[in-house]
Order: C-alpha cells, then sequence, then structure tokens
C-alpha cells in the first residue's frame, strides 16, 4: 500500500473516506478505500485547507482519535501556505488538547489508554493552557475569534466536534 504525501487537489468526499479508514467515523459521504491513502501529515493539511467547515471540525476528532499524530500536525503545520489553514490546524489542535482532558475517562473507555497530545501551538496563538480546561477553552475560542476576524460561537464548534464524535463512537463500539 502507498500513501501519498501530497495533500493537493483532495476532495471532501476522499477526506471522509480517510478519516473512516483511521477510525474516525466523524462525516458521512462516500466511501472508497477501505485503507489509508495520505500520510497523516498530508491528511490533516487537507482538512485545514478543505472549504467546508465540517471537514475543517474533522482535525478534532481525529486528534483525539490518533494523539499519535502530533508530530504530523508539526509537518502540516509548516507545509500549509495559507494563513487561514494554519489558523484552523493552531486553534482546532490547541482545542483537543483541552478537549482530550475534558473527555479523558470516555476516551479510555472507548479506546484504552493513549498518549496525551503535547502542546504545539498554545504560544503562538497567545492563549495559556495551564488553567482548568473549561477556562481554557473560553479563553482560546476568545482568541478564534480576535485572530481569525470571524464573531463565531468557537467554544461551542469545538465542544460539537468533540461531543458528536464521543457520542458516536461510544454508541457503536
Amino acid at each position: 500500500m502507498t500513501t501519498k504525501t501530497v495533500a493537493s487537489e483532495v476532495t471532501n468526499d476522499q477526506l471522509v473516506s480517510e478519516l473512516w479508514a483511521r477510525d474516525v467515523p466523524f462525516l458521512f459521504g462516500e466511501q472508497i478505500p477501505p485503507h489509508p491513502l495520505l500520510d497523516p501529515a498530508a491528511l490533516i493539511q487537507s482538512l485545514a485547507q478543505s472549504n467546508e467547515a465540517r471537514v475543517r471540525m474533522a482535525l478534532i476528532p481525529l486528534f483525539l482519535r490518533h494523539p499519535e499524530f502530533s508530530f504530523d500536525a508539526k509537518k502540516a503545520d509548516g507545509a500549509l501556505s495559507f494563513q487561514t489553514g494554519q489558523l484552523y490546524l493552531r486553534f482546532y489542535y490547541t482545542a483537543s488538547i483541552l478537549l482530550q482532558r475534558k473527555y479523558r475517562e470516555r476516551l479510555v473507555k472507548i479506546f484504552g489508554e493513549q498518549r496525551q497530545l503535547p502542546d504545539l501551538f498554545s504560544s503562538m496563538l497567545g492563549v495559556s493552557l495551564n488553567q482548568n480546561h473549561v477556562q481554557a477553552l473560553g479563553e482560546l475560542a476568545k482568541r478564534h475569534q480576535i485572530l481569525s476576524g470571524q464573531k463565531l460561537n468557537w467554544l461551542e464548534t469545538y465542544e460539537h466536534g468533540a461531543e458528536r464524535f464521543v457520542k458516536h463512537v461510544e454508541k457503536f463500539r
């Protein structure tokens, strides 16, 4: 099996298939290959660059399911040429760290003990992860609004991505 290392021209349906092939049943769509075709960094890069918010949000379940992809997140961040893609990756990755803490017990019941996501981007984003996860998520969401210029409820977006994924895998495991 050969995996692609380039994230160019990957469709959203292909990304859905890639997620399912990695045991991340978060999005629904056409599912073609039973095995991943993209390397993890290319998948992360493609998700961050997607033109669909729901596809970008899949970064959160991906990191919750595969904390071992943290090295690939750093690699993808370096390969992203658009600042918006970097912002999505950095904020969703950092949110995943906090959500991993919040959902720790449930994630351990589902997947067993997993490594903790290391902090890669919080200092770049100007946020502290030293406080409790509820406060830190709120601070992260506010910072996301400022840096993105989008007055969205980022806290709810982060929570929705994690909760939907965790509930789904709890139900079908």
